[in-house]
């Protein structure tokens, strides 16, 4: 089954377990720093621009939003992390939802998890491979923003990241750049392989 991924559509934005959407079919959750541009990569993946909002406030949305490509297939935009404008209690309520999700949810097939290229491997970044480890989650690694370095200097960083994760069944790095729309087939081959099980 070929995956068409520009039939995403807003499915739901949820602030607690009960809120989200039945755990039935397959879905791929997207995971990063507040200010990595998931929601761009997201927009650039299903090629609908807007469909995930940016926003230039870091931090700014703290829900789990469900994204439907078909009846049983979705994205999953996880509330961003590393924020520094929000209480304590808002980012304690970002680890118990997020962990929760991530050991609990059955449909999810793997996590897309943003790094920043000219600062990976953040201590939170460290924290969610942790996580995904624990719970024998695939991960795919989007270095994002790779048109602010030189083609050498981003792949010393992408050399560095997978060296860094050698540890890890299942993890794998690339380059990415929404502006020049560097990575992007990659990454949706990426999320179709996954949604479709294979």
């Amino acid at each position: 089954m070929d995956i068409d991924l520009r039939e995403i559509q807003f499915l739901r934005a949820a602030n607690s377990p009960g809120d989200w959407v039945p755990d039935i079919g397959s879905e791929i959750a997207f995971a990063g720093r507040s200010n990595v541009g998931k929601s761009s990569a997201i927009n650039a993946i299903t090629n609908r621009k807007g469909m995930a909002r940016t926003s230039k406030t870091p931090g700014r949305t703290q829900q789990i939003v469900f994204f439907e490509l078909s009846p049983t297939h979705r994205l999953v935009d996880l509330p961003g992390y590393g924020f520094a404008k929000v209480p304590k209690a808002v980012k304690h309520h970002w680890t118990r939802t997020v962990e929760h999700y991530l050991s609990e949810r059955e449909s999810l097939k793997g996590l897309i998890l943003l790094m920043d290229v000219r600062r990976p491997l953040t201590e939170l970044d460290q924290q969610m491979l942790y996580w995904s480890n624990q719970c024998a989650m695939p991960v795919h690694i989007l270095l994002t923003k790779s048109d602010k370095l030189s083609k050498s200097q981003a792949g010393s960083s992408l050399i560095k990241v997978q060296r860094s994760v050698e540890w890890m069944e299942g993890a794998s790095v690339q380059l990415f750049s929404t502006l020049k729309k560097h990575g992007v087939d990659t990454a949706q081959n990426r999320v179709r392989r996954w949604l479709s099980g294979r």
